[in-house]
């Protein structure tokens, strides 16, 4: 004889796992509801899938067949908890996190409730309450430890910091300040976030070591963070400290990218722009003593077809003080400059004498720290002139 409430529960777990919509319906309820899912890079998105799509599974047979939570279940979830807590993400938002794909599974067995009992909800209710109260208890016992863990070893629990600002793994800059704050470290704002390797690119993995040292080179290590990624040191410092940069990386033959122009709830995107930005520079945009800037990433990302400002705001970083209405001469000058080819031909079409021409073009230097001699400065202040509105 066949047990007609689980043959229904059967039914509707096989509809649900063949479904591939009702996992990616979980991921998006989760980043719709829980901000600091909302903020992870495209990186860590296949890991959540995963981990959705077997607690789906796994927390539907349990209910189908009347199951309860074995050991390997709860080693997985000792192991979710532990890299969570590794990570960095809150406990709070992974526990609600949790709640809230429960809440989507709830709603997709009811949408296929036919044949189901009132005793089929109390399990399926039993089911989920159990495995959020096992993953609660988990998850406390894995964050104590790793608090623990990292209090011991505070140079890699400052990196972890910055790998968290870094992947977007964070709930609010509040959040942030109390973390660093207990681990004895003030966030810099503004900040920059240098990105740095050397010369030649693609080379073997970065050191912890040599980020380090060129942290300890720019100065104040209490308001200072370093980790790396691949064969890049990543730096976290304050933007007043920018100038020294420029020199210490010649100094190593390493090119970098700073970016100084986001607030602390976008360091990911700074991470993202430099990165881009290093991956994607033509070679003679890499000159002796020069870093790449804002402008020089936000430019590049337009040319790669993923501009991640306005037109008017890449065109203000690229050309400064330029777009000031008293500054229109200087902008003219180096419109003809571009145009024509040459200060004279330039100087011939303003009817200016060429001296008067080159000096207005040694001011857009100044004002734009751009070269317009420079093949590579000449083409962001080319783009940045022509996307102007």
């Amino acid at each position: 004889m066949t047990n007609q409430p689980l043959d229904a529960r059967i039914r509707v777990r096989d509809e649900i796992v063949a479904d591939p919509r009702v996992v990616e319906a979980v991921v998006a309820a989760v980043n719709a509801q829980v901000p600091v899912y909302a903020a992870l890079d495209d990186s860590r998105l296949p890991e959540v899938r995963a981990i959705a799509a077997w607690g789906l599974h796994r927390l539907l047979h349990l209910w189908a067949t009347d199951g309860t939570l074995g050991p390997a279940d709860l080693r997985r979830f000792r192991g979710i908890a532990a890299a969570r807590a590794a990570d960095g993400r809150p406990v709070q938002a992974v526990l609600r996190a949790y709640r809230v794909a429960a809440a989507v599974v709830t709603d997709e067995v009811a949408a296929r409730a036919h044949g189901l009992t009132a005793a089929d909800g109390l399990s399926l209710a039993r089911v989920l309450l159990t495995a959020l109260d096992t993953l609660s208890e988990e998850m406390a016992t894995a964050y104590a430890a790793t608090t623990e863990d990292l209090a011991g070893d505070r140079d890699r629990a400052l990196r972890l910091l910055l790998d968290d600002l870094i992947a977007g793994r964070h709930a609010s800059v509040g959040a942030l300040t109390d973390r660093s704050a207990r681990l004895g470290v003030h966030l810099p704002d503004p900040y920059c976030l240098l990105l740095a390797e050397p010369a030649t690119g693609g080379g073997p993995d970065m050191s912890y070591e040599a980020a380090a040292g060129l942290l300890g080179a720019l100065g104040d290590g209490g308001t200072a963070l370093s980790t790396v990624r691949g064969s890049r040191a990543v730096l976290l410092f304050p933007a007043v400290a920018l100038d020294r940069a420029p020199a210490l990386l010649d100094e190593r033959r390493w090119r970098g990218c700073a970016i100084t122009g986001e607030g602390l709830d976008r360091v990911a995107v700074a991470h993202r722009l430099a990165a881009d930005a290093l991956d994607t520079a033509p070679d003679h945009a890499h000159r002796p003593g020069r870093l790449l800037t804002d402008a020089d990433a936000h430019v590049l990302a337009l040319l790669a077809g993923h501009p991640a400002a306005t037109a008017d705001h890449i065109a203000r970083l690229v050309l400064g003080p330029l777009t000031d209405p008293d500054q229109s001469h200087l902008l003219e000058a180096l419109s003809a400059y571009i145009d024509a080819g040459s200060a004279t031909a330039a100087a011939r079409a303003l009817h200016l004498h060429p001296q008067s021409l080159r000096y207005r073009l040694r001011r857009v230097h100044v004002l734009t720290s751009r070269d317009p001699r420079d093949p590579w400065q000449r083409l962001t202040l080319d783009i940045g002139r022509t996307i102007r509105t």
